[in-house]
């Protein structure tokens, strides 16, 4: 059971060998500890030298150490940074140390699960920090600050509150029958909850830029054998990481490479060839095509545009739109190449794998379609993640059934309890949940020292 009364300690930097490492401690009586170590509680937030001895008195590093005092730390406990030699030895000598002076191993995200329960950050907020730490692109990092800043955090006060407007009308209906209280005006309540609703379906949408921004647009190229499907990944890696052969057919089996496209990035998937009956081990082959289209943010779909403009198998062709796929003219470097164009509305781009003609139109393609599914709440920009979306799916069900029971005239002691239903479920976002296990849960996800 983690408790903010122990003073915990650990690394709060990566293991391995730098110029730097920082070691954190935070509790009850880190004041008493920093002055045992150092001799002196300084000022908050600044920083101060001296050597760091242990309890043998033994010189075990040069060290800047900075103490914050609560609340006005990451905790919110009192707290100890040192920064030391990034010797991994030398770090794990003064972890050691700290422990033998009263402080217990910090569990993994105990820093950060302590500023929640202490009130410096929200829910959200804590789950921003591991999106900051682990953010592999411009778009990712701008949305993890974004909700660590408290965006959604605030988007769902702004709910919250109003949710809370209309169950307090409700309930009042309930409590004091016997009052003077005006009747019941069940027009604007349906309009409240279908605002509501609105409300928690534009946050919902959001679930597909946040999904992009920390795992990757999920990138599937389509196509007929032979049109350069593998060429373009190879181009686009900048590495011969497909086989390419005039052969039709050369890729059985998908290939999946993460790369940096502009201010995103990019999980990029080759696959087989697609046409009609094939047999055998192709079959096969364009049977996890098919699969990794299911999970597919965006297509390519790869044209060789010195032939007819293919119709793909029924297989794939339902998965094909024009807000989710670009068709990639490809070989438009050949001699007496038509200016060929898409049958359909969809966007395209002439391109030539080859010699990287162009290829720079289709990155711009790729970053308008990631930009094009942000969302902004009010100035902001708002990426909820699958923990969010399950909560705001809750929410939502709930409230469209008291918008049912409005219209049906039932009885206001069936709506507020579907209303304290979407109370709960909105607050399970920010952290305004009682339930031990969900904050074990994802706390766990949060390495040792943060």
């Amino acid at each position: 059971m983690v408790t903010s009364k122990d003073m915990i300690a650990a690394l709060a930097t990566p293991v391995g060998t730098s110029a730097i490492a920082v070691v954190r401690a935070s509790g009850p009586g880190t004041s008493a500890l920093t002055k045992a170590i150092f001799g002196e509680v300084p000022q908050p937030r600044v920083s101060r030298h001296s050597d760091y001895r242990d309890r043998d008195a033994r010189l075990l590093d040069d060290v800047l150490f900075t103490f914050f005092e609560a609340p006005n730390s990451y905790t919110g406990d009192d707290t100890l940074e040192i920064s030391c030699h990034g010797n991994p030895y030398i770090a794990r000598l003064i972890v050691a140390d700290l422990l033998a002076r009263g402080c217990r191993p910090a569990e993994a995200g105990e820093f950060t699960r302590r500023a929640f329960l202490n009130g410096r950050l929200d829910l959200s907020q804590a789950e921003a920090v591991m999106d900051l730490i682990h953010a592999r692109s411009e778009r990712a990092l701008a949305a993890a600050n974004e909700q660590l800043r408290g965006a959604l955090g605030r988007a769902m006060e702004r709910i919250i509150a109003q949710l809370v407007n209309i169950t307090a009308r409700i309930e009042a209906y309930i409590d004091f029958p016997e009052e003077d209280l005006p009747p019941e005006d069940r027009r604007a309540i349906q309009g409240d909850l279908e605002i509501l609703i609105q409300e928690t379906n534009r946050l919902l949408v959001t679930g597909q830029y946040g999904a992009m921004v920390r795992e990757g647009i999920r990138t599937v190229i389509v196509g007929e054998p032979n049109a350069g499907k593998s060429s373009l990944l190879n181009r686009l890696v900048g590495r011969d990481r497909a086989l390419v052969s005039t052969e039709p057919g050369t890729t059985r089996d998908y290939l999946e490479e993460t790369l940096s496209v502009g201010p995103h990035l990019l999980r990029l998937v080759d696959t087989a060839g697609l046409h009609e009956a094939p047999s055998g081990l192709e079959r096969r082959g364009i049977e996890k095509t098919v699969e990794q289209a299911r999970d597919a943010h965006l297509f390519l779909w790869v044209v060789d545009a010195t032939r007819p403009f293919p119709i793909p198998p029924t297989s794939i062709s339902a998965l094909l739109k024009p807000t989710n796929t670009v068709v990639v003219f490809n070989k438009c470097d050949l001699p007496g190449v038509p200016l060929s164009e898409s049958p359909v509305a969809f966007p395209h781009v002439r391109v030539s794998a080859l010699t990287g003609q162009n290829v720079d139109g289709l990155i711009d393609r790729i970053s308008g379609f990631a930009d094009s599914c942000k969302t902004e709440i009010g100035d902001e920009i708002v990426a909820i993640n699958a923990r969010h979306s399950f909560a705001l799916e809750r929410a939502k069900s709930a409230l469209l059934v008291a918008s049912s029971k409005v219209v049906g005239r039932e009885p206001v002691e069936l709506l507020a309890s579907d209303l304290r239903e979407a109370l709960d479920a909105f607050g399970e976002i920010a952290g305004k949940v009682d339930s031990e296990a969900v904050l074990d849960q994802l706390f766990a996800t949060f390495c040792i020292g943060k």
